[in-house]
């Protein structure tokens, strides 16, 4: 194909251009959202202008081919695809002999096989060039995996989500301290089958720092930063300790809290429940003698005596008649009835009663019950 072409545009005088190590292709390599000049050169415009024809196609990794800019009968036409449209112009006076082309700004989804073709007057020319386009690592996110404690084992991870492959990553020690080593501590491993994870083995004290992990291509590169705190197991164990004593002071607190309030209840309800409680071992009321009135006699004070210690010893059998009844009954026996009682009645002779009070005695039974009433029971 190379020499039949040369063969043609030597014989109809014409010029053919083609750059690059493949003799008919030119191979750019460009980053996203740059701008890239893709050359198409020729010399078929200068005799007859008004027969010039332009066109650009671009054959994307897919295989289907489109239009991407004309130039026929003295009009451009640059807006014929959706995902280049405003985006494509010539780079420079194409009626001149320089029908190069301008993508800005450049996408991953322009990237394929470009075909420029000029034909004036039956004759043609034909470049190729081949546009790549690169993208940039990704900001890489950084991880820890395993414990971070003295003689354990850590891994850090990092990755980045995006990027024109192959990705390349690295991990070193960021000196936040003049004289610190930036390279990775002893024994430390890096996996070759995942890329961007390293194995730090038997981690000391001294392994503790700010770590930095890049993600480069041929675009660009990034990275990001994690801080590894090796921790000592004391300290891990005192931590703990401390944790769940707190937690367990915390829960006997409550439960001091809840006994309180529930021995207080237990308090409120008895003490309102005991006005209600009918108690079957309280003690009687205690009797209590009245004194009797200041118009009494004496000798009816000396009966009221004795018929006060008869009635106590007989107050189980009230339904029994009372001695004083009966001695009210038997005027001779009044003397007897009534009698003092006590330690003075049995260490000396009871005293006689004179005719005139047992007269009167006999003649006043009245008095009985009024003495009964002097000496009730309160």
């Amino acid at each position: 194909m190379k020499h039949i072409l040369r063969q043609f545009f030597t014989e109809g005088k014409g010029v053919s251009y083609y750059v690059g190590t493949l003799g008919t292709h030119t191979e750019i390599k460009k980053v996203a959202e740059e701008k890239v000049t893709l050359p198409c050169h020729h010399q078929l415009g200068l005799p007859e202008k008004d027969t010039l024809d332009i066109e650009w196609l671009l054959t994307d990794r897919e295989g289907n081919q489109k239009v991407v800019i004309t130039y026929s009968s003295h009009h451009v036409y640059n807006n014929l695809t959706e995902e280049q449209r405003g985006r494509v112009a010539f780079a420079s006076n194409f009626l001149a002999g320089d029908a190069s082309l301008q993508i800005e700004p450049l996408k991953p989804s322009d990237e394929g096989r470009y075909t420029c073709k000029v034909k004036n007057s039956g004759r043609y020319v034909w470049s190729y060039v081949i546009l790549k386009v690169l993208v940039r690592p990704s900001k890489p996110k950084c991880e820890l995996e395993g414990e971070l404690t003295e003689g354990s084992d850590l891994t850090l991870q990092c990755e980045s989500s995006s990027g024109t492959e192959p990705i390349v990553y690295s991990w070193q020690r960021v000196q936040e301290k003049a004289g610190e080593d930036e390279r990775l501590p002893p024994k430390s491993k890096i996996d070759y089958n995942r890329p961007g994870r390293v194995l730090l083995q038997n981690l000391t004290m001294s392994s503790s720092g700010l770590y930095q992990c890049t993600a480069g291509n041929e675009a660009g590169k990034e990275s990001c930063v994690v801080r590894v705190t090796v921790q000592y197991v004391q300290s891990v164990g005192m931590i703990a300790g401390a944790v769940t004593g707190m937690v367990a002071g915390a829960l006997l607190i409550f439960l001091l809290v809840w006994l309180l309030i529930r021995r207080k209840d237990k308090k409120r309800y008895e003490e309102e429940e005991r006005p209600n409680e009918i108690r079957e071992d309280a003690e009687a009321p205690k009797a209590r003698l009245v004194k009797p009135s200041s118009s009494s006699s004496g000798s009816r004070s000396s009966r009221s005596g004795s018929s006060s210690t008869r009635s106590t010893a007989n107050s189980g059998s009230r339904s029994q008649r009372t001695p004083c009844t009966e001695a009210a009954r038997r005027p001779g026996l009044g003397a007897h009835a009534y009698g003092p009682v006590g330690p003075e009645a049995r260490g000396s002779e009871p005293k006689k009663a004179s005719h005139a009070t047992l007269t009167k005695a006999e003649n006043t039974p009245s008095t009985i019950p009024s003495q009964s009433r002097a000496f009730q029971t309160v």
